[in-house]
C-alpha cells in the first residue's frame, strides 16, 4: 500500500455517510478547493466528508528553475503519454484514501472522486481502474490520459459510472478540444458522461459550481 499523502479533511455536522476526495491542480495544494465547499450549499442531510490531499513536491520538466512544486505528475506540453508512471503512482496514493474511507464505514459507491486539471487526470485514472464501484467522477478543466491504456485497464466494477466533465472554452492550459476528445473517448468506453462548457479560461465559475452541487446531490 502506498504511503498516505498529507491532506485537509472537512467533516459534516453529523457522522459522514459519503465522501468526496478532491484533487487540486498543478502548483496548488489541498487548500485550493476548500473554499468551494460552503459555496456548494449542499444539504446537511448529505453528511458528506471532504478530503483534499496535497500532491507531492516534484520538479517539472517544463520549468527551467529546478524548483519543486506540488504536482501529481511531470507535465510535458503536447505529449499524450508523458507522466504515465507518475500518474500511476498518484492513482495508487488516491486508492489509499478510498480504502481508508471504506474502513471508516463509507460504502465505495458513496465515494466520489473530483479533480481539477492534473487532479482531474488522476481522478479519472483512478476511478475507471478501481476494483470496487465508486459514486462517480467530477473532472474539471482536464482530460483522459492515454486512451488506449485506459481501454485496456478499465474495470467492469466502474463501467458506466457518471462522469461530469466541465471545461472553459478559452482555456489556455488545456485546449477544450482535448477535453472534447476525452468526452468522446469516455462515451465510447461506455461511461455516463455529462458535459458542460463555460466562457472562461483555466478556472472555475459560479455557474459551474451550481452544476457541481447538483451533480453531487444526485449521486450522494
Amino acid at each position: 500500500m502506498s504511503e498516505m499523502l498529507e491532506y485537509i479533511e472537512l467533516e459534516p455536522a453529523e457522522a459522514a455517510t459519503s465522501t468526496i476526495i478532491w484533487l487540486h491542480g498543478l502548483g496548488a495544494d489541498g487548500h485550493d478547493f476548500e473554499p468551494i465547499v460552503p459555496e456548494l450549499k449542499l444539504p446537511a442531510s448529505m453528511r458528506t466528508r471532504f478530503i483534499f490531499p496535497h500532491a507531492p513536491m516534484r520538479s517539472i520538466s517544463m520549468d527551467d528553475t529546478d524548483q519543486e512544486i506540488r504536482a501529481w505528475f511531470d507535465f510535458i506540453p503536447h505529449s499524450e503519454t508523458a507522466g504515465s508512471s507518475d500518474i500511476e503512482v498518484s492513482a495508487s496514493q488516491i486508492g489509499v484514501f478510498i480504502e481508508r474511507e471504506m474502513e471508516r464505514g463509507i460504502a465505495s459507491d458513496k465515494i466520489l472522486l473530483a479533480g481539477f486539471s492534473q487532479g482531474g487526470v488522476v481522478a479519472l485514472q483512478t476511478a475507471i481502474r478501481y476494483p470496487e464501484r465508486l459514486a462517480g467522477v467530477l473532472a474539471l478543466s482536464t482530460y483522459l490520459h492515454d486512451f488506449s491504456r485506459a481501454e485496456a485497464e478499465m474495470t467492469d466494477a466502474n463501467l458506466a459510472i457518471p462522469i461530469m466533465l466541465a471545461h472553459g472554452t478559452q482555456d489556455e492550459m488545456i485546449p477544450i478540444m482535448r477535453a472534447a476528445t476525452s468526452r468522446e473517448n469516455l462515451i465510447r468506453l461506455g461511461y455516463d458522461v455529462r458535459w458542460f462548457d463555460y466562457h472562461m479560461g483555466h478556472n472555475v465559475c459560479l455557474e459551474e459550481i451550481q452544476e457541481i452541487s447538483g451533480f453531487f446531490q444526485e449521486l450522494l
